[in-house]
């Protein structure tokens, strides 16, 4: 009942046809070589992302208290705008006071600019005008520039502190920490 199978030798293959029908040694390491790149690449990838995320952007901001030098240093019926770039800040001296101006401009908070040909400040987006004080007498702003608590450190230099800021409309300007006297 068992019928004698015969295995007869294959015909012969010819190069051509093995090459189609056969990977073959070398065409496997190739394969092999380009898989484990485009994995590596992609790995790289992954954790450059990783990576990334956990050290995100970091803005740097100038400290919020700053010396701004003695009361001697600025002259009468001055601007001083030395600050203005660093902090955000203009030092303005009167005939009576010192105070510390912020350099944002209260109708859509843009940055105007000392003209002190004209005595004033200009505001470059919307030509809202600020007298040498920060008050507002042209433009849409619709309220005058806010003034930074100034106070006299132990070395006898001024020190500003913008976490707190003073509004004119609230009556706040009054306040003694918003001037000094000299």
């Amino acid at each position: 009942m068992t019928e004698d199978i015969k295995t007869t030798p294959p015909a012969s293959v010819s190069p051509a046809e093995k090459d189609d029908n056969a990977l073959g040694r070398r065409g496997f390491f190739r394969w092999m070589t380009v898989g484990w790149i485009a994995f590596s690449v992609a790995t790289g990838g992954f954790f450059t992302v990783i990576v990334r995320f956990l050290f995100p952007n970091v803005l740097f901001e100038p400290p919020q208290t700053f010396k701004a030098g003695f009361p001697n240093d600025y002259a009468s019926n001055f601007v001083d705008t030395r600050y203005k770039k660093k902090f955000n800040v203009w030092m303005v001296r009167d005939e009576e006071s010192i105070f510390a101006l912020s350099t944002v401009c209260t109708h859509l908070g843009c940055t105007p600019n000392w003209l002190g040909t004209e005595n004033k400040f200009k505001c470059p987006c919307h030509g809202s005008g600020f007298r040498m004080t920060g008050i507002n007498f042209e433009g849409p702003a619709p309220r005058p520039l806010e003034r930074y608590k100034i106070s006299v450190a132990t070395d006898g230099q001024i020190l500003v502190d913008k976490t707190k800021s003073f509004k004119w409309e609230k009556g706040e300007w009054e306040n003694a920490e918003s001037f000094l006297k000299v």
